[in-house]
């Protein structure tokens, strides 16, 4: 048993990972879900299909994370469902869009031909076999385009307009479960007996919004028309293509970081409020400055295609001239966001020095070690921290009493009805002591010295580079990146039956150095990625799903 589980306090079932030679069960596929397009994806595919011609409405339902706030909201939007103000915010949102494309200035080449009159049924065919294709991921039935046809010659005939009668097409189009929704359900499989296999179509949709963030381009669906996603060559092959595309690539990157990481918080004013008067580098303009350094870390570190122990170690980030206020440092750019080499000698390394951490989870006025160090385990390690037991006393000494975190913390790690969860949390937090509330370096706390020492799982470090180096080296943490990445692509939470599947990805994802663009490319070529179980076999899941051993 892990040290982790022995601990007083807390319930053993803390996603502690097995030794290596324990064979995990058999693969089983779960049912594929049916996911509502998130709201970045629904803005990524509205640009990717109109282009400059539209400007995609930002009235649409929020999205929520299953579990609380920890949960991926590429989850959640297979768990919840839509409410009838959702479904009307997406029918207004359709029209605002069909309204704006038939009034562009581009029209015509967006259309890809000429009508002959008010009506003219082989025009509007044509539109909606190539639009149509692209809107919904698929080819549209004969009977389908029929429907559609007819919905924009009676509204041309009514309207006396050609192009207000494809306004009500295109509306139509974007308001279709086959437009806001992805349905994985597959067919039955002739080489797995009892389960499905995804059909090319619906790989096709998994693939570009993994990859993209958004709807495939023309050439997945070509290459999927072709019978070339039918083999793992071919899959392969479209996701090496799709990577090359710089572009949307960030784009996806950012976006599955983007959820992994929480950093939406950073834009909830409520959540990151500092005290102005305590705190005088801090403004509006601090938390998504915060957020964009984060995403472009990220970034970075995936199109260079390095190590992902650079996450917890690098010093290559990018900030602007507000985040290089509070970390007091020169700015690398006049104006936006530029390279910057964090020096050797710096306590700041990775994601542990930036201020998406370190602001986005302590208090209105203090630090917390907590707060931090639980975001470190639910999020970057994938261990749950129960909640605290009712009736509770948290009230903390005060600073005359007990001048540190450390200090005023310290019953928290004597008493045994805390010590359990608080030994998990708070000599990781106590670690980030050298920075306060809003991430400004420090070296005392209310006159006295900072210890900013720690250990993790055994391993004891001085400062936080040593809490870097340590989670670095940690299985634990890339365990998680796998399950994390596994969790966006297929839309569930991994249960014991796909342990199998997991190591497997777990073993390449070491083999190639940690190397996140490998750990995509076999996830997407995995059993796990193609296989679901048939949907009469839906079975009732807990939305945070059983913790593995792996």
């Amino acid at each position: 048993m892990s040290l982790l589980a022995s601990l007083l306090g807390c319930d053993g079932n803390i996603g502690s990972v097995e030794p290596a030679e324990v064979e995990p069960p058999p693969y089983e596929p779960e049912p594929g879900p049916l996911r509502r397009l998130a709201a970045h994806e629904y803005q990524h595919t509205i640009e990717d299909l109109f282009g400059d011609m539209v400007v995609p409405p930002a009235s649409l339902p929020s999205d929520e994370r299953p579990g609380g706030e920890f949960g991926l909201i590429a989850v959640g939007v297979s768990t919840f469902a839509l409410s009838g103000s959702g479904a009307r915010s997406y029918e207004e949102a359709a029209y605002s869009v069909a309204e704006q494309a038939m009034a562009a200035e581009g029209r015509d080449a967006f259309i890809g031909c000429t009508p002959g009159g008010v009506t003219d049924d082989a025009c509007v065919d044509q539109f909606v076999r190539t639009f149509g294709r692209r809107a919904w991921r698929r080819p549209l039935t004969s009977e389908e385009r029929t429907r559609i046809v007819g919905i924009a010659n009676d509204a041309a005939v009514r309207l006396d307009d050609f192009h207000g009668g494809l306004e009500f097409a295109i509306a139509y189009l974007l308001q279709s479960p086959y437009f806001l929704y992805r349905a994985e359900v597959g067919t039955p499989s002739e080489t797995h007996p009892g389960w499905h296999e995804l059909s090319d179509w619906e790989i096709a949709t998994r693939l570009s919004y993994l990859l993209w963030s958004g709807p495939p381009d023309d050439a997945l669906l070509d290459a999927t028309a072709a019978g070339e996603l039918s083999t793992t060559e071919g899959i392969e092959a479209q996701v090496h293509r799709m990577l090359e595309n710089e572009e949307k690539t960030r784009r996806g990157i950012r976006a599955f970081f983007d959820d992994m990481l929480l950093l939406e918080r950073l834009l909830n004013p409520e959540l990151v409020a500092k005290d102005p008067e305590q705190f005088l580098h801090y403004n509006a303009d601090v938390p998504p400055s915060a957020r964009e350094e984060t995403l472009r870390f990220v970034e970075d570190i995936f199109l260079r295609d390095a190590d992902y122990g650079e996450m917890f170690t690098g010093r290559r980030t990018f900030i602007d001239r507000t985040l290089a206020s509070v970390y007091a440092v020169p700015a690398p750019s006049r104006e936006g966001f530029g390279l910057y080499e964090i020096p050797e000698d710096s306590h700041r390394r990775g994601i542990l020095g930036q201020l998406s951490l370190l602001m986005g989870h302590s208090n209105k006025t203090t630090s917390s070690a907590t707060k931090r160090g639980a975001y470190l385990r639910r999020v970057l390690m994938c261990q749950p921290i129960p909640p605290p037991p009712p009736d509770i006393e948290t009230t903390l000494p005060t600073a005359s009493d007990a001048p540190t975190l450390r200090q005023r913390v310290a019953r928290h790690l004597e008493e045994p009805v805390c010590a359990g969860c608080h030994n998990l949390m708070d000599p990781l937090g106590l670690s980030l002591e050298n920075f306060d509330a809003i991430g400004r370096f420090r070296t005392t706390e209310n006159g006295a010295p900072i210890d900013a020492s720690g250990y993790l799982d055994g391993r004891d470090f001085e400062d936080t580079p040593g809490l870097g180096r340590a989670l670095a080296a940690s299985e634990t943490t890339s365990r998680c990146l796998v399950r994390t990445m596994y969790r966006y692509g297929t839309g569930h939470a991994e249960r014991p039956n796909e342990t199998a599947i997991l190591r497997d990805l777990h073993d390449r994802f070491l083999e190639s150095g940690r190397s996140v663009q490998t750990l995509i490319i076999a996830l997407a070529t995995s059993d796990g990625f193609r296989l679901v179980a048939p949907p009469d076999e839906v079975i009732a899941t807990d939305v945070e799903g059983s913790e593995v051993s792996e």
